[in-house]
């Protein structure tokens, strides 16, 4: 499953949830009620063996990291990050865990989880209301799953062509053989084997050379805004900005997702100002997904050329290598033995 597919699935599960909720029932039974429609699927997780709807944020941060012990194991760490200040610290412990436990720390799709799992957690320490929070939420998590598609579509083009590119050093020894030049007789001899070495030096570096230059343009924030989003939220909830900035922060670590910055400064502009803060901040945080949407493209455009240097520098000499020195060696050869 994609990045993007997995992000998609869990807004239509948080969907679901703020129909849920928004109809009367409770946090704990609008999931039991999607875990039975859905028995194999992540709701099922969430809601196994569960007793208190408190518990439920640790349920959905352990499916943003799966290395990190289990759901059992990080619902510990999340019930001891709630509370007083020292939750503080051990909370930041929880948060470094999740993220060095998650098999993929870059992964979009498991940070939907560790999203939804602060958002859960912030809005039941502020109150916060659930069902209008839950579908902000789905509308959040459904633009981050378009940004995700919208790489992949258009990384889909560059990743095809340097698959062929590296493939022309083969296409160049199969094509020698094919003419009926002795490309083995030839790879066999001392500049041959030179050449096999240097030319395998070369696809090495040209190999690596793409694969990081395609992650270099998949990199993107993978929530970005959520500071905003999570603290507009608490200070919904009637918070005050310094308890609300600190609750966002223990959310953050505790689920691994980076709250990114520019928070207070809105709210400091707001305060200034004397105009409601959670319109302004939730702005901001739509500002920075679009920033980031744009940023992905910027790189993305960038690829094309970037992937014509591993090309010139390292495939084209691999492919003389391989397939005009051989060929070359084989005529040398060939006449030689004839004379």
């Amino acid at each position: 499953m994609s990045a993007a597919q997995e992000i998609e699935g869990v807004a239509a599960l948080v969907h679901r949830l703020a129909v849920l909720t928004a109809a009367g029932l409770p946090a704990l039974g609008a999931w039991r009620s999607v875990a039975e429609a859905d028995p194999d699927g992540p709701a099922a997780v969430v809601v196994d063996g569960i007793e208190s709807a408190a518990d439920l944020p640790a349920r959905i941060g352990a499916l943003a990291r799966p290395g990190a012990g289990g759901a059992v194991g990080a619902a510990a760490g999340w019930r001891t990050a709630a509370g007083s200040s020292a939750a503080a610290g051990r909370s930041a412990a929880v948060g470094s865990s999740a993220v060095e436990g998650r098999d993929a720390p870059g992964d979009v799709g498991a940070r939907a989880w560790g999203v939804l799992a602060a958002v859960w957690w912030v809005a039941a320490e502020a109150g916060a209301p659930l069902a209008p929070t839950l579908e902000r939420t789905a509308e959040v998590l459904r633009g981050l799953g378009a940004d995700a598609r919208a790489v992949e579509v258009a990384l889909a083009g560059p990743r095809a062509t340097s698959r062929v590119v590296l493939a022309l050093p083969v296409v160049a020894v199969a094509m020698g053989a094919l003419l009926g030049f002795d490309m083995l007789g030839a790879f066999a001899s001392v500049p041959g084997l030179v050449c096999a070495g240097a030319a395998g030096v070369l696809m090495w570096i040209a190999v690596r050379w793409n694969r990081r230059l395609l992650r270099w343009a998949r990199e993107s924030d993978p929530a970005p805004g959520i500071g905003c989003e999570l603290l507009a939220l608490a200070m919904s909830g009637g918070l005050p900005p310094a308890r609300a900035r600190e609750l966002v922060a223990d959310a953050c670590r505790a689920s691994g997702v980076d709250p990114g910055h520019g928070a207070d400064a809105v709210v400091a502009f707001a305060q200034r100002a004397g105009v409601p803060v959670a319109g302004l901040l939730r702005a901001e945080s739509d500002a920075a997904r679009r920033e980031a949407r744009a940023s992905a493209a910027e790189r993305i455009a960038l690829l094309e050329s970037r992937l014509l240097l591993p090309l010139g520098l390292c495939v084209l000499p691999a492919f003389v290598l391989l397939g005009v020195v051989p060929i070359g060696i084989a005529i040398l050869s060939s006449t030689a033995l004839a004379v």
